[in-house]
């Protein structure tokens, strides 16, 4: 496995395999790697020829008041994890390497941009679609992989992709969960014992939705006022929304009809949790 801390190196290891017909794969992290991380790894090892994994805490992409500074950057842990997974290129560049100068540049996708999380996290979008096009063309992948429990991110993505005609395509891999339910998410290291037991309600809570859809509950407000109960069970978990939106467009639905979206972020303690189920109101 090689690591790649400039773009002229990553360039160079890619044009080298791409020259052997190579089929390229690349998985863009933050680091902090977990399983749900190398999930998306073993897929792409799977699919692909070259595997490049990317690991770089996006500056951009944070708001000032976030957690940029105390993000996790275990990079030596990160690194063993991606050799024992069978990557071969590791780019982990500074970030004066991807921004040298002022960004002038953005990529911005609209209306998909604007629900859910956007209304929260102003900029954090045009953040992520714009590291992950510079990561596009520089690395010029085949196949990129995403997770699912970020599914906006996702959903955004692939819009930009497509919008752009980026000569790539985007896959989305299922949620990995620990035992309890629990999204897996770099940020669960922040929470306590008895926090991480609180956050099983997000799941919980999701799981309602689906069961209340399924036995026919067509009424959204009458749902989320369920999913809030569930919620309201910890008085810890400081809920920023529960949001009930098709899948690709992401509007606000008063019937759950089609392919459905229903998403939650809260807060528990300091940490901001997002997690999400698609349910297919198609499905008998």
């Amino acid at each position: 496995m090689k690591v790649a801390k400039t773009i002229k190196e990553v360039r160079s290891h890619v044009k080298a395999a791409r020259s052997k017909g190579e089929k390229i794969g690349l998985v863009p992290t933050m680091g902090a790697l977990h399983i749900g991380h190398t999930s998306l790894i073993e897929r792409a090892v799977n699919d692909c020829d070259y595997v490049v994994v990317s690991i770089f805490v996006n500056p951009t992409q944070f708001d000032p008041n976030e957690d940029f500074e105390k993000y996790p950057r275990p990079i030596e842990a990160d690194l063993k994890i991606c050799e024992e997974h069978s990557v071969d290129l590791v780019f982990n560049p500074l970030p004066k390497e991807m921004y040298p100068a002022e960004n002038f540049t953005w990529v911005n996708v609209e209306k998909l941009t604007e629900p859910l999380c956007g209304q929260f996290r102003p900029g954090h979008f045009r953040g992520v679609t714009t590291v992950c096009a510079k990561l596009f063309n520089i690395i010029l992948p085949d196949v990129a992989y995403f997770g699912q429990k970020d599914a906006q991110q996702a959903i955004v993505i692939k819009r930009m992709v497509a919008d752009l005609n980026m000569p790539l395509k985007i896959v989305v891999c299922p949620t990995v969960r620990e035992t309890n339910g629990l999204a897996v998410s770099s940020r669960n290291q922040y929470l306590s014992q008895r926090q991480r037991k609180d956050a099983t309600l997000i799941y919980k809570a999701l799981q309602k939705c689906e069961a209340l859809i399924k036995d026919g509950i067509t009424d959204t407000t009458k749902i989320i006022g369920e999913m809030r109960r569930v919620l309201q069970q910890e008085p810890s978990i400081e809920i920023e929304y529960i949001s009930i939106v098709n899948a690709e467009s992401l509007r606000d639905l008063e019937q759950p009809k089609g392919r459905v979206l229903a998403a939650i972020a809260a807060k528990i303690g300091s940490t901001r949790l997002i997690d999400n189920i698609l349910i297919d109101t198609c499905e008998k």
